[in-house]
């Protein structure tokens, strides 16, 4: 498991590549829009960020007044390291078939899946409530089926199938085949995470 300190590393390295690049050339990679001359906009599921420039600093401009993880830091970093954004091919695809991700499968299940299933296996009333309040867009499939729009360039889709005596629930997370061309797999696995665990405490609020 990765120590605090490997957190640190990692952030500080993703804010010092992009500190030698632009600030439009960023904007215009990530679709984000400015704040200002010297910082960006970043929507961040049900929270908003202006991150400054060429720092790096995080601020939460929706006065939650909460601590920002740095694992967030982290993953919104690499995504505008990320060398170019394709277009959406409207292909989703699962987890494993992520070329590379079979290495951090059990990871993701555990992060994203499990949760999924325990907290909202028999609670798809809960789900759907929580979903609408991260801007979630129904979809057909499943008991509940919602999109998410995690980034301008990265979709994800939320599928379950409700659980009752005789059969356990069932989930499918869901991505744009093109996902592999801006993140890892090991950020794809967190951020499956993240959006799991807001809805989840969404559906406590």
């Amino acid at each position: 498991m990765p120590r605090i300190d490997d957190y640190i590393n990692a952030r500080k390295i993703a804010a010092e590549r992009l500190a030698k690049e632009p600030l439009d050339k960023i904007l215009r990679r990530s679709g984000f829009a400015p704040a200002d001359k010297a910082s960006l906009r970043v929507p961040f599921l049900n929270r908003t960020y202006r991150i400054q420039y060429p720092e790096f600093e995080f601020v939460d401009e929706t006065g939650t007044g909460g601590e920002i993880p740095i694992q967030e830091q982290i993953l919104i970093l690499h995504y505008l390291l990320a060398s170019g954004s394709r277009p959406l091919s409207g292909q989703w695809v699962s987890y494993r078939e992520i070329p590379g991700a079979a290495f951090y499968y059990s990871a993701f299940v555990k992060r994203a899946v499990d949760p999924l299933k325990t907290v909202f296996g028999q609670n798809i009333e809960g789900l759907s409530a929580s979903a609408v309040k991260l801007n979630g867009k129904l979809i057909e499939p499943g008991d509940a089926g919602f999109e998410f729009v995690i980034f301008p360039h990265v979709p994800l889709q939320i599928i379950l199938y409700a659980g009752d005596a005789e059969f356990p629930a069932e989930a499918s997370i869901l991505f744009d085949i093109n996902i592999a061309e801006i993140l890892s797999p090991e950020d794809i696995a967190w951020m499956a995470g993240m959006v799991v665990y807001r809805l989840i405490f969404l559906s406590k609020a």
